[in-house]
């Protein structure tokens, strides 16, 4: 119940990305459901059956993906103080949190069985003359143990994924993390401070400002309890760094991923080279490489937005280049790798694009449809990511606005971030998808 009430009383924003998520979950349950149609429809084809159900978890993990980037985003099931004098501490947070992405995640598979039954001519006379009738299964009966079993594999994945993302840890990191870390103290709000509480003499300028809040308020204030025993942080090391060994593991599999699907497009063409043994052809193959490009790009991006921010502060920085240098290296573990797994499927549509023959019967109304759910998902989750950390610099933009940052600096940094990615990730994406399709389109 309580669970019903926080998502009645959501604000309509946070309504939408869960109505989002049941959309994403709907179109995931009719492919699975359709899968299901084919392998009843096709007894004796139960390796195409098989592939088709494999195919089908691409668009389970982006929904299970987004649906997590919304629970985390769910102001409704943040912690505030307060709320575990009332009994609604870490645990029961984190149980409502799941119980609201399945509840989420279940409308979509209820909405696709509507659509599935529908199609089939069960509710109603069957629609399209049964131009669909070939993997919807409409003159065999659906069992009910399979088709449940289905439909909640999207809410349990969800559920589960979201109560682990939550489950709560040590409560003294807690309460760390839960310090501001930017422009956070009392020396540091305070105009003309330098976050130690000592003056600065003479006039400052906005740009001056602006770098010396970007570089003194990341330093803890007197009085915050610091234990002897560790020192008193730098701004560096008060930024959030991604996974050292990430960025190199990303790379060894984008490159297994694209030698794999060249080792599939060998294959497809009938040239006569020794396969390893063991290794997947066909379809199958092309399957595995790009998965293996899409985990090592997603491994890859948190890494490489770090990187980039330190480029944007190379060689003598301005405190617009510095600004956005930081923020960028801040919020790499945020967006990053929601940037690559955007980056892996735009560059498998593109293969997809290079590939596409009308005359094939591969590339058909469901392909499409679970093309949309993986583009969609991904994209929605790198909006959700982006709308974070948005929310996570609030304080640090209002505090620099009363600092007398001017206001058009920020948006200049803003947009300095963006063009900074997009000159990153967008030649990265054309470089993969050319090398996965070269092979491929011969």
């Amino acid at each position: 119940m309580l669970a019903l009430r926080l998502s009645r009383s959501a604000h309509p924003a946070v309504q939408l990305r869960r109505l989002l998520v049941a959309a994403a979950s709907a179109g995931t349950g009719f492919l699975l459901l359709c899968t299901l149609g084919h392998a009843l429809t096709h007894p004796e084809a139960s390796a195409t059956s098989v592939l088709r159900l494999a195919w089908c978890v691409i668009p389970l993990a982006a929904t299970v993906y987004f649906a997590l980037a919304v629970a985390r985003t769910d102001p409704g099931t943040r912690p505030r103080p307060g709320l575990a004098a009332i009994g609604l501490g870490p645990v029961r947070l984190m149980a409502v949190s799941a119980t609201t992405t399945a509840l989420s995640t279940l409308l979509g598979s209820m909405l696709a069985l509507l659509l599935f039954l529908h199609l089939r001519g069960d509710l109603t006379g069957m629609p399209f003359d049964g131009a669909a009738a070939d993997f919807l299964a409409a003159d065999a009966s659906l069992p009910l143990p399979a088709t449940l079993t289905l439909l909640a594999l999207v809410p349990l994945a969800s559920s589960v994924s979201v109560a682990l993302m939550l489950r709560p840890r040590d409560t003294r990191l807690a309460a760390r993390a839960a310090a501001p870390k930017l422009f956070g103290t009392a020396g540091a709000l305070r105009p003309g401070g330098t976050g130690t509480g000592r003056a600065t003499p003479g006039p400052r300028t906005g740009d001056d400002q602006v770098r010396a809040a970007t570089d003194a308020t990341d330093a803890p204030s007197a009085s915050e309890a610091v234990p002897a025993a560790e020192p008193a942080a730098t701004p560096e090391s008060r930024i959030e760094r991604p996974d050292p060994t990430a960025l190199p593991w990303g790379a060894a599999l984008l490159a297994a991923g694209l030698a794999v699907e060249g080792y599939a497009s060998r294959t497809a063409t009938g040239a006569d080279v020794p396969l390893p043994t063991g290794l997947p052809t066909g379809p199958a193959a092309v399957l595995l490489g790009w998965t293996l490009t899409a985990v090592g790009l997603a491994l890859a991006g948190p890494g490489l937005t770090h990187l980039c921010g330190r480029l944007l502060q190379a060689v003598r920085p301005g405190a617009l280049r510095l600004l956005a240098g930081r923020g960028l290296m801040e919020e790499s573990a945020r967006i990053g790798r929601p940037l690559g797994v955007v980056c892996a499927v735009a560059s498998g549509a593109y293969t997809m694009a290079v590939l596409y023959d009308p005359s094939d019967p591969a590339f058909g109304p469901l392909t499409t449809l679970g093309a949309l759910v993986v583009a969609g998902s991904t994209v929605a989750t790198l909006v959700t990511a982006a709308v974070e950390a948005r929310q996570a610099r609030a304080e640090t933009t209002a505090a620099l606005l009363r600092l007398g940052a001017p206001t058009k600096t920020l948006r200049s940094a803003a947009a300095l971030r963006t063009g900074a990615l997009l000159a990153l990730f967008v030649p990265l994406t054309l470089v993969v998808a050319e090398l996965a399709a070269l092979p491929l389109a011969r």
